[in-house]
């Protein structure tokens, strides 16, 4: 069972605050009757109507994106560049990236229809952690890793402890590749961090997602999330664990 708004919003009907509005109206019935009380919660066989138009509820869709470069991370763009949903051109649902990777940044990206599951995968208080490769112009020593870290201090907070791994460096380029692991996502908050150590990030990928990789996959490559995959994803963003 879900309330009423919730399901209404989730149709792409209106936003829930329109749908709570078009509900107190009256313009929203039930199994044919009126519906004017927002904590109605309604089930998958009911019947909706909104100002006399019948509901179609989607189903949901979960997806694995290998992001490649230069393709931005919404469902639209006023501009007129190529999105992450200009990438699934047969898929009939309404798709949203969870969360969102830079313009030119490439790696791990979900898209679905699931305005609960989008919520459980990206507020920082599940916790579920991201790890990102970056080269970048300068090689961090250790004390710059552990600052990494401890948290940087940013113009918006103080980032969460992460883990943060030289893999290699080139002395004669003066280069790194850094592993780094948090499970936040503030706007550019790795490559602020790595800006923040003096070593700016010239490549940036997102290489997990919680559990789920990019193997078999290349850039532009994409898969359903499998229904025990969808599950686990929960479980993991609900108690910190696989079960």
């Amino acid at each position: 069972m879900e309330r009423l708004q919730k399901v209404i919003a989730a149709a792409g009907i209106a936003s829930r605050r329109k749908a709570e509005q078009l509900i107190a109206d009256g313009r929203v019935t039930v199994n044919g009757k009126t519906v004017t009380e927002l904590g109605t919660k309604v089930g998958a066989s009911d019947k909706i109507e909104v100002n006399g138009v019948r509901l179609e509820r989607e189903e949901k869709v979960y997806y694995l994106l290998y992001k490649p470069r230069g393709v931005l991370s919404a469902a639209s763009d006023d501009k007129g560049r190529k999105t992450v949903v200009d990438l699934f051109p047969e898929v009939e649902e309404r798709l949203y990236p969870v969360g969102r990777l830079d313009f030119d940044t490439t790696g791990i990206l979900l898209l679905t229809n699931d305005g609960d599951f989008a919520y459980l995968m990206t507020h920082p208080k599940f916790e579920i952690e991201k790890t990102y490769v970056a080269r970048t112009k300068g090689i961090p020593t250790k004390e710059k890793l552990k600052q990494l870290e401890r948290g940087i201090v940013l113009e918006d907070g103080k980032t969460a402890p992460a883990k943060a791994k030289l893999l290699s460096m080139d002395k004669k380029t003066d280069k790194g590749i850094v592993q780094l692991t948090i499970h936040e996502g503030k706007n550019r908050q790795v490559k602020r961090m790595f800006e923040a150590i003096g070593c700016p990030v010239q490549k940036l990928k997102r290489e997990s997602f919680g559990f789920l990789d990019l193997h078999g996959l290349n850039a532009g490559d994409r898969r359903e999330l499998t229904a025990h995959e969808v599950k686990q994803l929960r479980v993991l963003a609900e108690t910190g664990k696989i079960r």
